[in-house]
Parts: C-alpha cells; sequence; structure tokens
C-alpha cells in the first residue's frame, strides 16, 4: 500500500518523454514507405510518381493524425500532474497501436487502387478507433475522482474535454463502416476528423 501511494506521487516527466520518443519514432517510420518509383521498372520518374499517389496519400493522412495525436497528447499533460500504474498500461497500448500506424498505412499505400482496398481501409480506419477508444479510457483514468489531474482543473473543463473526445471514436467507427463499401469514402472520413481536430481540439489551451 505504501508503495503504490507513493508511485501515485510521482511526476508525469519520463512518461511524457518516452511517449514523445514513440510518436517520434511512429512519424520516421511512415517515411519508410516511399521510394524511387523507377526502381518498380517506371522509365519516367514524374510519372512514376504520379502513380504513386496513393502512398503519398496514405503518408500525409497518417503524419497528420499522429502529429495532432502528439499534440493532443503533449496538451493533455497540460492537466494531468500524476501517473498510476493503470495510467501507464493504458499509455502504453495507446503507443502500441500508435507504433502500428506505418503498417496500416503501408497496407493502404499498397491496396487502395486494386481488389484488397476495402480490406486495407478496414484496417486503417479499425486502428484508428481502437486508438481513439483507448485514449478515451486514458481521459476517463486520469480524471476518475480528479485522482491524476491537477486539483485546480474544474470538473466543467474535465467533462467538456470528454465530450470532445468521445467524438472521434464515433467518426472512426462510420470511417470502419464505410470502409466495407468504399475505401476512398472511408479515407476521407479520416481526413474530415483530423480537421476537425487540427482546427478545433488542438488550437486552444482546452486539450
Amino acid at each position: 500500500m505504501f508503495l503504490s501511494a507513493v508511485f501515485r506521487k510521482r511526476g508525469t516527466e519520463r512518461l511524457e518523454a518516452f511517449s514523445d520518443g514513440i510518436f517520434a519514432f511512429a512519424v520516421t517510420l511512415l517515411v519508410l514507405n516511399l521510394y524511387d518509383p523507377t526502381a518498380r521498372g517506371s522509365t519516367n520518374l514524374l510519372s512514376g510518381l504520379l502513380g504513386e499517389w496513393p502512398a503519398f496519400f496514405a503518408f500525409i493522412i497518417s503524419f497528420i493524425n499522429i502529429l495532432i495525436m502528439w499534440i493532443n497528447h503533449h496538451n493533455m499533460f497540460n492537466y494531468i500532474k500524476r501517473i498510476s500504474r493503470e495510467f501507464m498500461l493504458l499509455n502504453g497500448l495507446l503507443l502500441l497501436f500508435v507504433v502500428l500506424t506505418p503498417f496500416t498505412t503501408l497496407l493502404v499505400s499498397e491496396h487502395l487502387l486494386d481488389s484488397q482496398a476495402n480490406t486495407a481501409a478496414l484496417v486503417y480506419a479499425g486502428t484508428f478507433f481502437i486508438i481513439a477508444v483507448v485514449w478515451n479510457f486514458l481521459w476517463h483514468n486520469a480524471t476518475h475522482f480528479h485522482n491524476l489531474i491537477s486539483e485546480d482543473v474544474p470538473d466543467a473543463c474535465v467533462k467538456q474535454i470528454a465530450r470532445e473526445y468521445i467524438i472521434v471514436p464515433i467518426f472512426y467507427g462510420i470511417a470502419f463502416f464505410v470502409a466495407l463499401f468504399s475505401a476512398v469514402a472511408s479515407l476521407i472520413i479520416i481526413v474530415c476528423v483530423s480537421i476537425y481536430f487540427g482546427i478545433t481540439v488542438t488550437g486552444g489551451e482546452q486539450i
């Protein structure tokens, strides 16, 4: 009991540093999906680059999503001042699927124009859906009884942030369902979610 109490009083610096490293690693891995198109037999670099638009499209979507997740993760710790074992495990689970994003991005870039496009989009949207769900559990764990957040954070602020977070898995769930019928439409929904968070949630000090 004593060790548990001491553990809960630890600061967040090491967890934030570790998480920042994972986000940076995931973003770096994205670029490994890009390559010289002439290596696959194209005789014209320009036409080869234009033909690789699915790879660039998937790269941009994933980069924006990971960037916005990192910004929101950083902003979350404006409120969170302590950590617990449960919080660390949930944060680790979140980072697991963040690191998986380069792989799902590769699936989209490789299969967006073939018969496996819907399956690739399902995996891609499904990964973001899981991230969003874990994110909501992470925030709930931190704010349950105000146990990990700063004492001066008002309840109204906590509830407002929770309402903003709950929107995300809903739309990723829609993107997952739409992927059954149209991979491109599913990706467009994911782009819209990114734009929403890029313009609203990450624009101020609320989150």
